[in-house]
Formats: structure tokens, C-alpha cells, sequence
């Protein structure tokens, strides 16, 4: 099949296995219990509690998750204030995204040109098909059979590497868009932790006083 569909079908053959490839890895990898734990804050809050936060802990904490060192950049500058906290979180956020989306934009990319070298392979085949006819005639079957299955054969194979490409692309732009809901989230709980309950409660002090 790879012969009769001509030499578009190497680097359509060359893009499914590089699609693939990015599929099982970005798989394995986005893993939302490897990337944000549901009971990695609990964790540690409860190191917190019990005085156990130390530096042991935050390279754990840093080298364990995504999530875990995003909590670790804001709990290395909670001393600082809330401003300087959430900002030390979200720059330690956009490198997590970055590398959560990393090898997407490939996929895309095959999604996207896998189709169009199909569409090239028919077009060649059809040149092939009226180059035949005009030379020939349509006496020749065998040129003219030759000449359309090259166009069906690498439009199939562009559109079998494409259409996976898309589902999978789609499906793990959204879920890097939970899990970047969710660390939000585990990272706005912590900051209150630490300077929203505290702000209240010095309010509530001087309003006493």
C-alpha cells in the first residue's frame, strides 16, 4: 500500500509516528493524580500544623508534582506579603503550563499537514491519471488504475493520521485546561491560608480593640 500510494505516503508514514509518539507520551504524562494530587495541600497543611515544613520538605514538595512546586514557589515567599506570593506563583505557573503544552503544537501542526500531503498525493495522482489519458488514451487501463489509487490511497492515509491527531490535540487542551483550573484553585487556597485569614483576623483584632 505504501508503494502504490507513491513517495508522499514516507512523510505522511513519518508524521503517524511521531503523532503517536506525542500521544502515549503527553497520555502517561497529564496525568491529573501526576500532576495536580487532590491531597497534595491537605499534605501540607498538615507539615504546616505540626512544624515539619523544612527545607526536606520543600525540595520534596518542589521535586514531587507540578502542582507541588507551585505550592513550594509560594510557600518560599509567603513571608513577603500576598502580592509577592501570587506573583512568585504565577511565574512558577507559566513555566508548568509551558511545559504541560509542550510537544501540542506538533500535533497540531500534523493535524493540520497530514491532510494536505493526501490532498497533494491525489493531485499528483491525477496529473499522473490525464498525463496517461493524453499520451495513451484510456485504452490503458492498468496506468489509469495505477495513477487513481496513488490519489485514493495517500488521501486515506492523510486523513487516518489526521483525524486522530485532531481528537487527541482537542482532548489535551482541555485537560490541561482542568488541571490549570484546579492548581488555581489548590494555589488560591493557600495564599488564603496564609494572608487571607490572617488579614481577617487583625481586622476583627483592631475593630475589637
Amino acid at each position: 500500500m505504501i508503494k502504490s500510494g507513491g513517495w508522499l505516503m514516507l512523510p505522511i508514514l513519518l508524521c503517524s509516528v511521531v503523532a503517536l509518539a506525542i500521544i502515549v507520551e503527553r497520555f502517561w504524562t497529564l496525568r491529573p493524580n501526576k500532576i495536580a494530587p487532590k491531597n497534595l495541600l491537605a499534605e501540607v497543611w498538615g507539615w504546616i500544623r505540626s512544624n515539619q515544613l523544612n527545607a526536606e520538605r520543600m525540595k520534596e514538595l518542589r521535586e514531587s508534582t507540578p502542582l507541588g512546586k507551585i505550592l513550594a514557589a509560594g510557600l518560599s515567599n509567603s513571608k513577603y506579603g500576598r502580592d509577592i506570593m501570587k506573583e512568585s506563583i504565577q511565574e512558577v505557573a507559566s513555566h508548568v503550563i509551558h511545559d504541560m503544552e509542550r510537544y501540542l503544537n506538533t500535533l497540531g501542526t500534523i493535524a493540520v499537514i497530514t491532510p494536505l500531503l493526501g490532498l497533494l498525493g491525489t493531485v499528483i495522482g491525477m496529473i499522473k491519471v490525464f498525463t496517461a489519458i493524453m499520451i495513451q488514451g484510456t485504452g490503458n487501463a492498468n496506468v489509469l488504475a495505477g495513477g487513481i489509487s496513488e490519489a485514493l490511497i495517500t488521501t486515506a492515509a492523510g486523513l487516518t493520521v489526521a483525524i486522530p491527531a485532531v481528537i487527541f490535540h482537542r482532548m489535551y487542551q482541555r485537560r490541561i485546561d482542568e488541571l490549570v483550573v484546579d492548581m488555581e484553585q489548590e494555589a488560591v487556597k493557600l495564599v488564603d491560608v496564609f494572608h487571607g485569614d490572617r488579614g481577617k483576623n487583625s481586622s476583627d483584632d483592631s475593630a475589637g480593640a
